[in-house]
């Protein structure tokens, strides 16, 4: 918005120059989010402990877990407004609103916020204890990735093919069946932050790895002297994503600030889905897809571990884990919390390396 306001003022104005350079209105964006993420933070958490909008540890899920976090009962939830009212309003403030990327991005992470919010204020609001069923929630995200992935297919610009990692001049071509991809990604990465989200401070601080690392591919990717030098496709506009990315990476920020251990808030699935759908979103227009896989490793593990453990049990009647999702197993073999959360973190940030450097690596 405020290029469109302040940047035809260059010429009388010098200063309004800067509006023209991603990498100054993204560091705005980061900066602007990460003020309305602190500054609005107290009144979030205030207000949702006002209204008993709290986190309900269930003991009849397991009893050793409602041990571990028996003190987390009642912790005010449903933070995730706060990130998204950050990202957003950072997000239409110092990007080009009229850039499709951008208004796809905003679609896809306002349309699961909402379906996160119906399923918290299932749960919290209205005492429904298991909040919006499973249909539920996968028909909303199939229901995307189907919207999403028919517009990216029609778009002349938009290729249906894989970039792979690693290998230059090499990709996978899925024609038709890139809808059902698109659909895949959407629906796994949302799921996969929604699991990683059960220790304080966890899924928001590879959140923020994750948007650093795709701050720095949608840069290069919008860029015709990078994307030609690294071998990458050159995707014109998609520059514009790191901005949505910057805005993620400061109300990240803002929100670890009290999500923290001993966390004064949780994001709840309003915030959890939405992340999860904003960084596979971004992967797929700026065709990182098959890169979510390593900049997102956490997230993968974690819902992988789910996974088998549910396919295990059935087949064998027998657990891989002591519990899933991996955070908690690791909980279980006595590792405090904190040293869950800081080592994902550090394996995290080494993922998240380890994609940007893909990119001379090919």
């Amino acid at each position: 918005m405020l290029y469109y306001l302040l940047y035809p003022l260059h010429n009388v104005i010098f200063v309004f120059n800067l509006f023209r350079y991603i990498t100054f209105r993204a560091a705005m964006a980061a900066l602007t989010s990460f003020l309305i993420s602190l500054i609005l933070g107290p009144l979030i958490i205030k207000t949702l402990t006002r209204r008993k909008i709290g986190e309900n540890i269930r003991k009849e899920d397991s009893a050793k877990l409602y041990e571990l976090h028996s003190k987390k009962q009642d912790t005010p939830t449903m933070g995730g407004i706060l990130i998204l009212l950050a990202i957003l309003s950072a997000t239409l403030l110092w990007s080009d609103i009229l850039n499709k990327y951008i208004i796809l991005a905003l679609f896809s992470t306002v349309w699961l916020g909402i379906t996160g919010f119906a399923d918290d204020y299932l749960k919290h609001i209205r005492k429904k204890s298991k909040g919006l069923t499973a249909t539920a929630k996968f028909t909303s995200q199939i229901v995307l990735g189907l919207i999403l992935g028919t517009m990216l297919f029609v778009d002349p610009q938009v290729s249906t093919k894989l970039d792979v990692p690693f290998l230059k001049n090499i990709s996978l071509e899925l024609g038709i069946f890139y809808i059902l991809f698109v659909i895949l990604v959407i629906t796994g990465s949302s799921n996969a932050v929604n699991l990683t989200d059960g220790l304080d401070g966890l899924a928001i601080g590879i959140v923020i790895m994750v948007a650093i690392a795709f701050s720095v591919l949608s840069y290069v990717s919008g860029n015709i002297k990078f994307s030609n030098y690294l071998l990458i496709p050159y995707i014109p506009g998609s520059g514009e994503l790191t901005v949505f990315c910057a805005s993620i990476l400061g109300a990240g920020l803002g929100f670890l600030w009290f999500n923290c251990y001993p966390a004064s808030i949780f994001m709840g699935d309003v915030g959890s889905l939405a992340l999860g759908g904003a960084i596979g979103t971004t992967a797929l227009l700026i065709k990182k897809e098959l890169l979510l896989v390593i900049v997102g490793g956490i997230f993968v593990l974690e819902a992988l571990s789910v996974i088998l453990q549910c396919a295990s049990f059935r087949l064998t009647r027998k657990r891989i884990f002591k519990i899933a999702p991996l955070h908690h197993h690791f909980q279980f073999l006595g590792w405090p919390e904190t040293k869950v959360i800081v080592r994902f973190w550090i394996v995290a940030s080494l993922l998240a390396l380890l994609a940007i450097v893909t990119l001379k690596i090919r």
